[in-house]
């Protein structure tokens, strides 16, 4: 039996936020049964943990396919150690990933099922670039403005910021009409003023920006806290408000948000609470022979497998 739990990540309650389900492996499984785990759970995204060693290692899957970062996976995996006492308050680990270690932390000990956690995701350079001309002609017929700026970005994401007096929060969702390139990952952002008529808070903060994020080619229509987004955006934002730090909103059907700071050239520390929705555990006793395709069963630390890292040691 592996041990499991449901995480709305950054959320300050119940039913809001991002889910995430986090499994803890007493073993490193194959990769068919992990992806056939998160289309079981069918959550945005299922953070696996193993430990090797003294080494935390974590992988996310969505329901179709791995995913190489994850922000509110990473949240919920951390959140769910310290559930687990596997980490302890102001204890400061690394978890090992695709996209290379990603210091967590807890800030304090948890106030029943909400937590706050604190990790470190990486940034990269947005890329100025033109606007593709159907995708103008869409947030135009969404939003009644066309888009000010247009971006693209090496971890795939693409991003556009649209004026701040469009109605981001009650746009129609994009997924079904974005092409390839923006299917991997479409970020629409506005900034969010002083004087409107319902500021968001986070962590006691207003928000300085929101943004809502569709990926239908990574198997999301729309995500409805991207942790991976905010770290993408924030130094844009930073840069706009003359500040080291940020509070990033996500104004999605399910909505939540963070603080954003600067850490280093290419790091965001992102803080978020979370909410512990459920915990149980998940039987694999009657075999794996139905999960996936492929070989299936135990991997060994130096398996081989189809994606770039698998459980290898980076």
């Amino acid at each position: 039996m592996l041990q499991v739990v449901l995480i709305e990540a950054f959320a300050d309650g119940p039913c809001r936020g991002n889910g995430a389900a986090v499994v803890l492996l007493e073993a490193p499984l194959a990769d068919p049964v992990l992806q056939g785990l998160a289309t079981s759970l069918n959550q945005s995204e299922t953070a696996f943990l193993w430990r090797n060693d003294n080494r935390w290692m974590l992988r996310w899957f969505t329901p179709s396919r791995e995913v190489p970062l994850c922000g509110h996976g990473t949240l919920a995996a951390c959140v769910a150690l310290g559930h687990w006492g596997l980490l302890q308050p102001l204890e400061p680990i690394q978890l090992f990933t695709r996209s290379g270690p990603l210091p967590v932390q807890l800030p304090a000990v948890a106030a029943g099922q909400l937590s706050t956690a604190q990790i470190e995701l990486p940034t990269q350079g947005l890329e100025a670039s033109e606007c593709p001309v159907y995708l103008e002609r869409l947030l135009l017929d969404a939003l009644g403005s066309p888009p000010q700026t247009f971006w693209r970005s090496k971890l795939g994401y693409a991003v556009v910021l649209v004026e701040p007096s469009c109605r981001l929060d009650t746009m129609g969702s994009l997924a079904s009409q974005l092409e390839a390139n923006e299917g991997q990952g479409m970020v629409v952002m506005q900034a969010v003023g002083a004087d409107a008529e319902q500021s968001p808070m986070v962590l006691d903060r207003l928000a300085d920006y929101q943004l809502r994020f569709f990926a239908p080619g990574l198997g999301i229509p729309e995500d409805p806290v991207t942790g991976s987004a905010h770290a993408l955006v924030a130094p844009y934002w930073m840069q706009s408000c003359g500040r080291s730090n940020v509070v990033g909103w996500q104004c999605s059907p399910r909505p939540g948000g963070m603080v954003c700071e600067r850490v280093e050239a290419d790091r965001i520390q992102i803080t978020g609470s979370a909410y512990r929705l459920l915990e149980g555990t998940i039987n694999l006793d009657a075999g794996l022979s139905g999960v996936g395709s492929g070989s299936l069963g135990h991997a060994t630390a130096n398996e081989t497998h189809p994606s770039p890292l698998g459980w290898v040691l980076p």
